[in-house]
C-alpha cells in the first residue's frame, strides 16, 4: 500500500468507486456501489463527495444512481462551497442540472468567490445550463394550482396534467411555434384559458415577493401567458370562419380537429420581403409593452433594447433577457421552424435550412419551398466555382511537389 493510501480517510472500495467516476466507468461504477459499506455519502480527502464527483464528470447515470441511493445534495467539506450543481453546470451537462434541480438543490447557492451555479456555466461558455437553471421551477411550487382555492368549484390546472404543465413552465426555447407544438404536444389544449390565467396568476405572484424575487421568471410566465393568448384569439377566429361547416369537413376529422395550431404557426413564420417575421416582432413588443411592472430590471433592459435603431431582433432580445445573453459569438445553428437549438435534420434538396424533425420541416415548407431552389442552385453555383482538387496525391508525388517548392 502506497503512503497516499495510508493517509487516506477513504476504504478501498471508495477509492475505486471514485476512480471508476474519474474515467467515466459507469459499468465498473455500478458493480462497486452494491459494495460500499457506509453508504455514498461520504467525501474524498480534498473534502468533495462522491455527488459531486459525478457531476463534474457530467456522469447522468451515475448522479442518478447515487440520488436513488439517498446522497447528501449539501454535502461539502473542501471550503470553496461548490454545490454539486456547480459542478455540473462546469460540466455542460444540462441533464444532470435538472437531476439535481428536481432533487432539491438550491439554484441560487453562491461559492467562495460569490458566483452562482448559472454564473459559473456562463463564464465557461455552458449556455444550456444557464438556461436551464435559469427557467427551472419546482414541481412543488406548481401543486398550489391544481388545488381548490377560496370560491373555486375546480383547481386552475387539473392535477392529472401537474407534470406536462411542470414541462411546459420550464421550457427553455422561447420561440411562439415551440410554445404552441408544446401545448399541443403536452396536452393542454382543452385547458388553454386556464392555463393562461395561471400563468398571469404566477407572474403576479413572482413580482410581489419580498425575497427571492426572480424578475426573469415573472416576465417568462408574463411572454407565455401572451403567446397562450395569441393562441386562443387564433382558435377564435379559426372556428368563426368555419362555424357553418360540418364537424370534420375540410379537416380529416377529429384527428385534426386542432388545425388552427397550424394557422397559428403559418401566421408566426410567414416573412415579409426582407425575410423578417413581423408577427413575432409585432406580438412580442405588445408584450414587452403590456408587462404590468414598468420600474423592474428586466423590462428596462429588454425596452432599452427594443427601442434601439438597429437593434437585434425582438425574439432574439426577449431569449437574452431570460435565457441570459450569450458572452461569446453565438454560432449555433437553430431549427427555422420551432428555433431548437442544434437541429440535426437538414432539408434534403438545398441543405441550406435545418430543423428538429419532419413535422417542423412539414410546418415551414409554406415558406421554404419559395427559397429552396434559389438555394440550391447557390449551393451548385459555389461548389462549381471552386477549384476541383486532384486526388489523392501518392508519395512520388508529394516528394515532386516539394522538391519544386525547395528548389
Amino acid at each position: 500500500m502506497t503512503e497516499d493510501n495510508k493517509n487516506s480517510q477513504l476504504d478501498e472500495v471508495q477509492r475505486q468507486l471514485l476512480d471508476r467516476l474519474a474515467k467515466n466507468d459507469s459499468s465498473g461504477f455500478k458493480q462497486l456501489l452494491g459494495q460500499l459499506k457506509g453508504g455514498v455519502n461520504f467525501v474524498d480527502d480534498s473534502g468533495m463527495s462522491c455527488l459531486a464527483h459525478a457531476s463534474f464528470k457530467g456522469n447522468r447515470e451515475a448522479v442518478q444512481l447515487l440520488l436513488e441511493l439517498g446522497a447528501d445534495i449539501n454535502l461539502n467539506q473542501h471550503g470553496a462551497d461548490y454545490t454539486p450543481l456547480h459542478f455540473a453546470a462546469l460540466s455542460g451537462n444540462t441533464h444532470v442540472c435538472r437531476l439535481l434541480l428536481d432533487a432539491g438543490i438550491k439554484p441560487g447557492a453562491i461559492n467562495s468567490v460569490q458566483r452562482t451555479a448559472a454564473q459559473m456555466a456562463a463564464f465557461v461558455g455552458n449556455h444550456a445550463c444557464v438556461e436551464t437553471i435559469n427557467n427551472y421551477v419546482t414541481r412543488s411550487s406548481l401543486e398550489y394550482y391544481t388545488q381548490v382555492h377560496g370560491q373555486q368549484k375546480e383547481p386552475q390546472i387539473p392535477p392529472t396534467l401537474l407534470k406536462n404543465f411542470h414541462s411546459f413552465v420550464t421550457e427553455i426555447n422561447l420561440h411562439p411555434v415551440r410554445i404552441a407544438l408544446n401545448v399541443q404536444s403536452l396536452g393542454l389544449l382543452r385547458i388553454l384559458s386556464s392555463l393562461r390565467k395561471t400563468l398571469a396568476l404566477m407572474c403576479e405572484k413572482e413580482m410581489q415577493k419580498s425575497h427571492d424575487l426572480n424578475e426573469l421568471l415573472a416576465f417568462k410566465f408574463h411572454y407565455q401567458g401572451w403567446i397562450l393568448a395569441e393562441l386562443i384569439r387564433c382558435e377564435e377566429q379559426f372556428k368563426a370562419q368555419h362555424k357553418d361547416k360540418p364537424a370534420g369537413e375540410e379537416t380529416g376529422g377529429e384527428a385534426n380537429k386542432n388545425e388552427f395550431i397550424e394557422v397559428f404557426v403559418k401566421r408566426v413564420l410567414k416573412e415579409n420581403k426582407l425575410g423578417q417575421l413581423d408577427y413575432v416582432e409585432y406580438t412580442i413588443r405588445e408584450c414587452a409593452r403590456e408587462f404590468p411592472v414598468r420600474e423592474c430590471t428586466i423590462f428596462r433592459q429588454i425596452a432599452t433594447q427594443l427601442s434601439a435603431s438597429a437593434g437585434p431582433p425582438a425574439l432574439t432580445v426577449l431569449r437574452n433577457a431570460i435565457n441570459g445573453m450569450r458572452g461569446f459569438v453565438d454560432e449555433s445553428s437553430y431549427c427555422s421552424t420551432c428555433g431548437a437549438e442544434k437541429p440535426d435534420k437538414k432539408c434534403s434538396k438545398c441543405r441550406a435550412v435545418q430543423y428538429c424533425d419532419r413535422e417542423c420541416q412539414r410546418l415551414h415548407w409554406f415558406m421554404h419551398k419559395k427559397n429552396c431552389a434559389r438555394l440550391l442552385a447557390q449551393s451548385q453555383n459555389q461548389s462549381q466555382s471552386q477549384p476541383q482538387s486532384k486526388g489523392n496525391i501518392d508519395t512520388a508525388e508529394l516528394r515532386e511537389e516539394l522538391s519544386k517548392l525547395t528548389a
